[in-house]
């Protein structure tokens, strides 16, 4: 079992531990923190890596919780992320497959932050074929017990990732070289129906 955070188009290394995993825990209760997954993903774009945030109401007091951040309703980011969304790949194999599917999430207004990662994760496991069942914090989990595998914090834009992510087809790759660990919609939109074959692969500790 692993427990993991709510994080917007997470790394490819988060779908592959949660296609691995025998059940999830996602962690909703924690205090949000900023510069993380949560409302931040990076795309490959036609000059190297490219960060996307969502920008977020300033809770009222000093923390508030995950899941009741609230997306903020100013500014253009949904249609400033789809067009670099769009721009990152519309030349690549398995874009404009899956083109329809995502648009309305950029065109659709979501109040909170957890509702739109999440049912951005469902429609993406779906399209993967990752059926592990999980289930949403109802505390926060201080100390998880033996058998769950703490994911939270150890996928992070800041760190390193300890999964070993081989390379896979990207098309600015010879321009810019492989670029590992991506948005999860990197793979998907590169190798399609293969991203499911990819996860297989790719070495994870056994949750």
């Amino acid at each position: 079992m692993i427990l993991l955070s709510s994080f917007y188009l997470a790394p490819v290394e988060y779908y592959a531990a949660l296609f691995h995993a025998e059940n999830a825990i996602i962690e909703i209760q924690d205090n949000y923190r900023k510069q993380s997954y949560r409302n931040r993903c990076i795309i490959g774009g036609a000059n190297g890596p490219l960060a996307l945030s969502i920008p977020v109401e300033k809770p009222e007091k000093g923390k508030s919780r995950m899941k009741d951040i609230r997306i903020a309703e100013h500014g253009d980011w949904q249609h400033l992320h789809w067009n670099a969304i769009v721009s990152a790949y519309n030349s690549t194999p398995f874009f404009q497959y899956f083109e329809e599917d995502f648009r309305p999430f950029y065109e659709k207004k979501h109040r909170f932050l957890h509702d739109f990662n999440e049912e951005l994760r469902q429609l993406i496991c779906s399209f993967i074929g990752i059926e592990t069942p999980y289930s949403y914090t109802l505390e926060y989990v201080k100390e998880p017990p033996p058998n769950i595998i703490d994911l939270r914090e150890t996928i992070d834009p800041k760190k390193t990732s300890s999964c070993e992510i081989p390379q896979y087809y990207q098309v600015f790759a010879e321009k810019l070289g492989f670029t590992p660990n991506l948005s999860i919609i990197d793979l998907l939109f590169n190798l399609g129906n293969e991203a499911r074959l990819y996860l297989i692969n790719i070495h994870t500790t056994k949750p």
